[in-house]
């Protein structure tokens, strides 16, 4: 038996050394051979220093350094593309997920779960903001058409080998890996956990990073944004047209005041007009990144492989 986990590291310099302790600490724990894939993701601290010298020291230490920032997702499907484990487990570096958790995946997966992910009861250490667009996150998301992709979690969790298998064949670039595992169909069991603070350092999560990741969320789960535009546009012209109506008709309105409202209308048509043209940009811009065919990722250097 063999275990593979995956860390996406980005610049994480002040809290990899206590997440590399924590993780061999648990992972010695399971009495298998286990390796610790750290995917460098472009880092411009001391992040890569450390993972040489934590693979010089121990062999249970794989690196895969990327030539540059490509992102979390990529870092993590890189990390799955290597992994040779029959279980492969994917945490982030910043502790909020506890490696303490690993060994009650492992029992869950053992009892016949092919994906066992964390769901998060409680997020310590976030803004009421990030809380909330959370929370409204998911269910947009559902109700756009992802029912199957459980609210309240992340990339932490445990997939078995034929699931790594199938995610690693798919070919898509703007990855959204939660989904894609969902989506999947395999069996899967939650694990109910308290999401805490980062055990150091700052995170590496930006807003445009943040939006990026939704907008590849609803744009690989769904096609109902690009249907809204045309219902937005009937339902504003058929109320365009009843107000006109009964304005002229029944309120007594005069022409100068109907013209006004033509123009409040004008610019609510303007406003709804460029909202779709967005959102046929954001299914445009990932269509044409599938054309251009070009790899997710570049690797710079592989230690320990």
């Amino acid at each position: 038996m063999k275990y593979s986990v995956v860390i996406p590291a980005y610049n994480e310099q002040e809290v990899l050394p206590l997440s590399y302790q924590r993780l061999k600490a648990v992972m010695d724990t399971l009495g298998d051979d286990y390796e610790l894939i750290f995917v460098n993701d472009g880092s411009r601290d001391g992040t890569l220093d450390l993972l040489k010298e934590m693979a010089a020291k121990d062999g249970h230490v794989r690196v895969i350094s990327f030539s540059r920032n490509f992102g979390h997702q990529e870092a993590v499907s890189a990390g799955m593309a290597h992994a040779s484990g029959q279980a492969v487990i994917i945490i982030d570096c910043d502790l909020q997920d506890p490696p303490e958790l690993i060994p009650d995946m492992v029992k869950k997966w053992e009892a016949g779960a092919d994906i066992v992910y964390g769901l998060r009861v409680r997020r310590e250490g976030e803004t009421v903001f990030k809380k909330l667009t959370a929370w409204a996150y998911y269910r947009i998301l559902r109700a756009l058409g992802g029912q199957y992709i459980p609210a309240n979690t992340g990339d932490f969790r445990l997939i078995d080998r034929k699931v790594c298998d199938t995610l690693n064949a798919m070919p898509e670039r703007n990855r959204f890996l939660r989904g894609m595992a969902a989506w999947s169909g395999f069996k899967a069991e939650p694990i109910e956990f308290v999401r805490e603070e980062r055990a150091a350092g700052q995170t590496k999560y930006s807003l445009k990073k943040m939006l990026k990741l939704a907008g590849d969320g609803i744009a690989s789960f769904s096609n109902r944004p690009l249907k809204a535009p045309m219902a937005i546009g009937i339902a504003l012209t058929v109320l365009a047209f009843v107000y006109l109506v009964l304005a002229a008709v029944f309120a007594g309105i005069g022409i100068w005041d109907i013209v006004h409202v033509l123009f409040a209308l004008v610019f609510c048509f303007i406003g709804a007009l460029f909202i779709s043209l967005g959102i046929f940009g954001l299914y445009l811009g990932r269509i044409y990144d599938e054309v251009k065919g070009r790899p997710i990722y570049i690797i710079d250097e592989k230690i320990n492989f």
